[in-house]
């Protein structure tokens, strides 16, 4: 329980990061952040510790005098910004990027059927970068081959190109979404894969 997810907002309700239910805590301890209830109202340490103590349910953490709700969602309390990185290169970034669908015959498929092509091949010279890469399915890996697109005469569906970074790219998290995270993750995806890929 103490390593579960908890989303991390800035003072205006902003998702900035994740973190575990134990830096959470900590956090909220240590007055730095406050818990989110249902309704947007606030606790601080102590009044979550109260209000904890009137709900009953599996998500929480023990200690010997105490039961703690696990919090799903901690304000801080003073950060106003957003913290800003770059999506790392990596192949769930690009299987998000790509939609899961292959970039030549356009075909959605699950991870484990797609594949990574280099648009210009390395044979070629072409590099792994964003603007070169794209998900492709087997067969339309194997029809392109060692050839560019043209080539092959084969067409992208799109130009790749690196994705917009968002609060959430750099992290891996096993698809979990919790109803307390919806009204602030409509605009987030929040499965990746976490291995940065190489040029």
């Amino acid at each position: 329980m103490l390593t579960a997810p908890v989303l991390v907002l800035n003072r205006y309700f902003v998702p900035v990061t994740i973190t575990s239910v134990k830096r959470a805590f900590v956090m909220m301890y240590s007055g730095v952040a406050k818990a989110v209830g249902s309704d947007y109202e606030t606790f601080d340490f102590e009044s979550w510790s109260q209000v904890s103590a009137m709900k009953n349910g599996e998500d929480v953490v023990r200690t010997v005098s105490t039961v703690f709700r696990t919090p799903r969602v901690i304000l801080l309390v003073r950060y106003e910004g957003l913290i800003r990185k770059e999506a790392k290169f990596n192949r769930l970034n690009i299987f998000r990027r790509d939609s899961g669908m292959c970039q030549y015959c356009r075909k959605k498929f699950s991870r484990v059927e797609l594949t990574i092509d280099h648009v210009i091949p390395r044979s070629q010279g072409g590099r792994s970068v964003w603007d070169n890469v794209v998900c492709c399915c087997v067969d339309c890996n194997r029809k392109k081959g060692g050839r560019t697109p043209e080539q092959a005469r084969m067409k992208l569906r799109t130009k790749p190109r690196k994705p917009v970074w968002d609060p959430f790219s750099n992290v891996y998290i096993k698809a979990v979404r919790y109803k307390e995270w919806e009204p602030f993750l409509n605009f987030v995806d929040v499965s990746y894969w976490n291995v940065e890929l190489e040029e």
